[in-house]
């Protein structure tokens, strides 16, 4: 976990800089030690009012939250709560995610690519992308992440690449071409 800090419009004291650092680190126990994330906290005096504003980045995750108070100490604290239930939720939400991927049904297709293409068809575009290897399960938490109607990725079970879709019942459907 990576903390930058800034302070605009007073000089902070390396006490203010130890208490919110020991706050922010404290974020790092949902994530574990692995995780990259990077978090930047602003701190900002205006006559009587002391803002923190921090920002959480890391894959997959861009959290922000900020307080102001008469008080530094009770800014940091007050940002340090919201971010805590952010992560809660966003944890939960993850679960959640993974517990539907985990119960749903998949129907497995096989589809023949020596087969011919109808005369009239038309390509119009080409995308080109480097697919990640991912279990089948991942594979639908991704397609329920980015909300769209399939998903091509390379199945790290069989080594080829697959593609995942959402069928009207609800369920989901792999297509798993045999080369």
């Amino acid at each position: 976990m990576n903390i930058s800090f800034t302070f605009k419009n007073f000089e902070a004291s390396e006490h203010l800089k130890k208490y919110a650092r020991r706050r922010m680190e404290k974020l790092g126990r949902f994530f574990g030690k692995a995780a990259g994330l990077e978090v930047g906290v602003v701190l900002t005096v205006d006559k009587i009012r002391n803002r923190c504003e921090v920002t959480v980045v890391g894959e997959g995750l861009h959290l922000a939250a900020s307080e102001q108070t008469n008080d530094m100490y009770a800014a940091i604290d007050l940002v340090y709560d919201k971010l805590e239930s952010q992560i809660k939720k966003h944890v939960s939400r993850v679960k959640e995610q993974r517990r539907q991927a985990r119960n749903a049904t998949i129907d497995v297709f096989t589809y023949n690519l020596e087969a011919e293409a109808p005369a009239d068809a038309e390509t119009i575009g080409t995308d080109r992308f480097s697919p990640k290897p991912m279990p089948v399960e991942e594979a639908m938490m991704q397609l329920d992440s980015i909300g769209s109607d399939f998903f091509v990725f390379l199945n790290a079970d069989s080594g080829r690449i697959n593609v995942i879709y959402r069928r009207r019942t609800g369920d989901y459907g792999l297509i798993d071409p045999i080369v």
